[in-house]
């Protein structure tokens, strides 16, 4: 989309409206908030009253008793300001939280369920910078934006009123003055929105920049890319300050404009408040003319400040547009499915299945094939010939163009996507664990899974041995990533975690790929045990893993070209026995 789409006119108030929405379960904090804003403009105009007071009225009658009670009103009066300007602060502020808190819980949610086809193709920084820091600039439209531009404004309505109450031809020499900032601030303001919009972007970019070369830095460590990637961030980060710079040379032009005009109208109301005064149009006025200094400053100060805040309204706005463009993405399963079902036994069926993870790019073109319940089936062929697709299209990562795909004779999509998924379990080579403990990495946090059935679950699968020689055992952290433990560690985890879910389908997705003999002898007791009774898909390299298995899958290009047993497969001479022989020979040089 082009910037200047993006941007639209100049204030977008649908999208005003529509952040403002989720005000509506704050509603008393929301009418809070405005009262304070009303009071604060009534109770910022009585100090200029009090001055004005004392010095045209008490002063000059040296009234002593006048002195102290308008002395001690204006004590007060600038209590009570301070009074309304914490609450304001307070409640606006938690207003702008909670709209927050609502909004990134919703947003959290909205991503949670996007097919993987948007994860694939979308920034993970970016993500995060929608979820964080996008967030924060929403809730500063309520705690340093709107309400401040209201309260703002109010206090320039009455500060006006009361220099028309006060000189009249006073006022309006300072109202001509006016134009100026107006003109100002409005070129000010256009000027702030794009240079606020390519600042996000920036942001975006710079975060997404950090957060890959972090995660990969060890193949930035192995290939040596330090030097390269440094000078990619330096590019990076010189535009993420340009951005910024453009922010600064506006505020540079624009303030000095305002305070100038604020000091030409301090002159002009000097000058012609004492010609009033010589050609006797108003005697005693000196207190109206000190008045006049604190109603500009009423005036002139909060216009300044609107400019200002009008930029923080901005910020958030483009924030807001940003934020709402992840939360109207049509990007999720379907799940109309109704079918809901306590256990199921684990037939499976594929029947004609076409997918493609590009619209024009088929990956599978025709799969078909069955997997009776208790069954362990093992597909086998090269990088790219299809063989994680079909992992993916039973769990609904993805949804498939043609055919049709049964799990104990019910089309998938029939099924609620939570009851489908929450009988099968996966085991993938790239175990994710979180920075948490390993019992939590096992349960998921889930309060059915207690310590007590993980343990005993450990002792079956033979992986408690391992996990108790850990610090802490079970309660070790195994930081983000779980980097704390080896690959085969990790692979152990996941077969654990695995188990403990109690699956009806269990899928192992390369699980004993790179790691060492001993790990892979424990992967291999656990993966005996956790498969007996259950449907088992087995995705391997290693073709020795698999000689067990009811049914081998061998697939090329997207197509099963063999099935049967291992014995069967190497009968035939074809495929699966050529691929055999190849890594036999290798193994055997190796």
């Amino acid at each position: 989309m082009s910037k200047e789409k993006e941007l639209g006119t100049a204030f977008d108030f649908g999208l005003f409206r529509r952040v403002f929405a989720y005000t509506t379960p704050y509603r008393n904090i929301f009418w809070l908030v405005a009262f304070v804003a009303i009071f604060l403009s009534a109770f910022a105009i009585f100090t200029p009253f009090f001055v004005k007071a004392i010095i045209d009225d008490a002063l000059p009658t040296s009234d002593k008793e006048l002195l102290t009670i308008l002395v001690w009103l204006m004590l007060a009066a600038l209590v009570g300001q301070v009074i309304l300007q914490l609450t304001f602060n307070y409640f606006a502020n938690l207003l702008g939280e909670s709209v927050i808190k609502d909004l990134r819980v919703k947003l959290f949610k909205r991503m949670m369920g996007f097919k993987m086809t948007y994860f694939d193709n979308s920034s993970i920084g970016v993500l995060v910078t929608r979820a964080v820091a996008d967030m924060q600039r929403i809730g500063e439209i309520f705690s340093q934006g709107f309400f401040v531009i209201v309260s703002d404004l109010l206090k320039m309505m009455a500060a006006a009123i009361a220099m028309l109450v006060y000189n009249w031809k006073l006022a309006l020499i300072v109202f001509a003055i006016l134009p100026i900032i107006l003109i100002a601030t409005r070129l000010f303001q256009k000027a702030m929105k794009v240079a606020f919009i390519e600042v996000r972007a920036q942001v975006s970019n710079l975060n997404s920049f950090v957060q890959e070369r972090l995660a990969g830095m060890k193949i930035v460590h192995l290939f040596n890319r330090e030097a390269i990637e440094k000078e990619k961030f330096r590019t990076i980060n010189e535009k993420h300050q340009n951005a910024w710079l453009k922010t600064v040379w506006y505020n540079s032009i624009f303030f000095p404009i305002a305070e100038i005009s604020y000091s030409i109208g301090i002159g002009l109301v000097v000058y012609f408040g004492v010609i009033q005064n010589i050609n006797n149009e108003a005697l005693n006025n000196i207190g109206t003319i000190v008045a006049f200094f604190f109603l500009m400053d009423l005036l002139f100060r909060p216009l300044r400040q609107i400019a200002d805040k009008f930029n923080t309204l901005q910020m958030g706005m483009v924030a807001a547009n940003r934020v709402f463009k992840i939360l109207d993405t049509d990007s999720r399963i379907d799940d109309s499915g109704t079918f809901r079902q306590n256990e199921v036994k684990g037939d499976i069926s594929f029947k004609d299945v076409r997918f493609g993870y590009l619209e024009d790019e088929e990956v599978l073109h025709g799969i078909s094939f069955e997997v009776k319940a208790g069954e362990t089936i093992a597909i086998v062929g090269t990088t790219g010939a299809g063989k994680s697709t079909i992992i993916n299209l039973l769990n609904r990562f993805y949804e498939i163009n043609s055919g049709s795909i049964l799990v104990d004779g019910i089309d998938i999509r029939e099924y609620q996507l939570k009851s489908l998924r929450s009988h099968i379990a996966v085991v993938l080579q790239d175990v994710f664990l979180f920075a948490d403990t390993i019992a939590n990495n096992i349960s998921l946090k889930d309060k059915a899974v207690t310590l007590r059935a993980i343990e005993e679950a450990a002792k079956q699968i033979g992986v408690h041995e391992f996990v108790t020689r850990l610090p802490g055992g079970f309660e070790y952290n195994v930081k983000e990533r779980g980097t704390m433990l080896s690959s085969g560690q990790r692979q152990l985890i996941a077969f654990l975690r695995a188990y403990v879910s109690n699956p009806s389908i269990l899928i192992l997705d390369e699980a004993t790929s790179s790691v060492d003999t001993y790990s892979e002898q424990l992967i291999q007791q656990a993966t005996n045990k956790i498969t007996e009774g259950r449907t088992s898909i087995i995705i391997a390299h290693r073709l020795a893993t698999i000689k067990k298995a009811d049914k081998i899958l061998v697939m090329d290009a997207g197509k099963i070209v063999e099935h049967g047993s291992h014995k069967e497969l190497l009968a035939k001479g074809g495929y699966y026995s050529d691929l055999y022989k190849a890594q036999f020979m290798a193994e055997e040089v190796a």
